[in-house]
C-alpha cells in the first residue's frame, strides 16, 4: 500500500524530527537511560506537554491537537528512530482511557497529563506470565484498592495510576509516602518496570463491563502505537547500518561495496518499507473506524515485531564483533524491539486476534 502523508501530518513529522534530533539524540539520551532513576528526562516531557505532543490524539475541546491515530503513528515512528526513552505511549493510552470515562476527576487529571504537569499510567497486569491479563485479583473495597500490579511500565514515576480491579477501573492517586514499588529486571535498560503493591485510597471510575469496553479500544491504539515505534526503531537501526557500511573498510575498500552485504541491507530495507505499509494502513483504518481495523492492527503489530527483530538483529551482524559491545548503539534498538514485541499484545496473541477477527 502506497501511503502519502497529508500536509498537516508531513509538517508534524518534520517538526517532531527536528525537535528530537536537537533535544534527544542517542548521545544525549543514553546517559539518561543508563544512569538516572527515572530513565527519561522529566523536563523534556514537560516540554512535550507545552508543545502539545502529549495530547495529539485528543480533540481540541479536550485540550488536544486532533492529529488522530495517523498523527500519533507519525510521532511514534520518529521517537522510535532515535530510541526515545520514557512513557510517551503509556501516557497517551492513559489519556485515551480518561477521556472515555467521562468523569469530572478524570477530566481534571486528563488536562494535567496533557499539559505535562502529571503522569497518569495504567496498571493492569498482575503476573509476568500473564501479560494478557486473563484474571484479576486486585479489589476495590470501600474506596480502598488492594492488590499487586506488575509489570507497571515507569510506574514509580506515576502521579496517578488507573488500576484494573475485579469491580472495574479505579483511579489511585500517589500516596504521600510514595508507591510501594519494587524494581524488576529488564532486557532494555531504558525501561523501568516495577511491581506495585496497593493498599491505598482510590475511587472506582466505572464498572467492569464498561471498563472492558474502554480498554479494548485503548488496546487497539496501544498495539498500533507499538507497531509505529518498532517501525521507527527499524529505520534508526537501518540508518546506523548504512552509515557503518559506508565508513568501515576491509581489504582496502569500504565493506558496503561488497555485493553480499548490499543484498542483506536491501532485505532490511524491504522489511522496513513493508512494515511502513502495514502500520499506516492500520492507522488509517483505526482512525476511520473501519470494520477491518482490528485485523489490520493485529497484522501490523505481529509483522512489525518480526521484521524489527530481523532488521535490528542484522544490524548487529553487519557491524561485526563491535555490534555486540556496549559502546556501540545497535543493542539499544534490538533490546527495545524485543521488549515491544511482548508488550501491547505479544506477537502470538496478535496472530490469534487476527484469526479471530476473521472467525477462524
Amino acid at each position: 500500500m502506497q501511503f502519502e502523508l497529508n500536509e498537516n501530518h508531513a509538517l508534524l513529522k518534520t517538526s517532531i524530527r527536528e525537535f528530537l534530533e536537537k533535544e534527544s539524540p542517542l548521545a544525549k539520551s543514553r546517559p539518561m537511560m543508563e544512569e538516572t532513576q527515572e530513565g527519561f528526562s522529566k523536563e523534556l516531557y514537560a516540554e512535550l506537554g507545552d508543545l502539545g505532543y502529549l495530547g495529539l490524539t485528543l480533540s481540541e475541546s479536550e485540550g488536544g491537537g486532533a492529529a488522530g491515530v495517523i498523527g500519533l503513528a507519525v510521532v511514534l515512528e520518529e521517537m522510535g528512530r532515535v530510541a526515545f526513552p520514557g512513557p510517551f505511549l503509556d501516557l497517551v493510552l492513559a489519556e485515551e482511557t480518561l477521556c472515555r470515562v467521562k468523569d469530572q476527576q478524570a477530566s481534571q487529571f486528563l488536562q494535567e497529563t496533557v499539559s505535562g504537569r502529571k503522569k497518569v499510567l495504567l496498571a493492569r497486569s498482575e503476573a509476568l506470565d500473564d501479560l494478557e491479563r486473563s484474571s484479576l485479583q486486585t479489589r476495590c473495597d470501600q474506596d480502598t484498592i488492594r492488590g499487586t500490579k506488575l509489570p507497571v511500565s515507569y510506574g514509580a514515576s506515576a502521579d496517578v495510576l488507573l488500576v484494573t480491579t475485579a469491580e472495574g477501573l479505579a483511579l489511585v492517586p500517589r500516596p504521600e509516602e510514595g508507591w510501594k514499588a519494587t524494581s524488576l529486571p529488564a532486557l532494555d535498560h531504558a525501561q523501568r518496570f516495577v511491581e506495585i503493591s496497593l493498599d491505598s485510597p482510590g475511587r472506582l471510575l466505572t464498572d467492569k463491563q464498561r471498563a472492558d469496553t474502554i480498554l479494548q479500544e485503548v488496546d487497539q491504539l496501544g498495539a498500533l502505537g507499538a507497531s509505529a515505534l518498532m517501525l521507527g526503531l527499524m529505520e534508526g537501526s537501518l540508518e546506523l547500518t548504512l552509515d557503518y557500511l559506508k565508513e568501515r573498510k576491509a581489504f582496502g575498500r569500504t565493506i558496503g561495496s561488497f555485493q553480499v552485504l548490499q543484498h542483506r541491507a536491501a532485505d532490511m530495507w524491504i522489511r522496513v518499507e513493508s512494515s511502513r505499509s502495514a502500520v499506516y494502513r492500520a492507522a488509517w483504518a483505526l482512525e476511520n473506524k473501519l470494520e477491518e481495523a482490528s485485523l489490520l492492527v493485529a497484522s501490523a503489530k505481529a509483522y512489525s515485531g518480526d521484521s524489527a527483530r530481523f532488521v535490528c538483529g542484522e544490524t548487529i551482524q553487519l557491524f561485526g564483533g563491535v555490534g555486540y559491545t556496549w559502546e556501540y548503539d545497535p543493542h539499544i534498538y534490538y533490546k527495545r524491539v524485543k521488549t515491544l514485541e511482548q508488550l501491547y499484545g505479544s506477537t502470538r496473541n496478535q496472530l490469534e486476534a487476527a484469526l479471530q477477527s476473521q472467525g477462524i
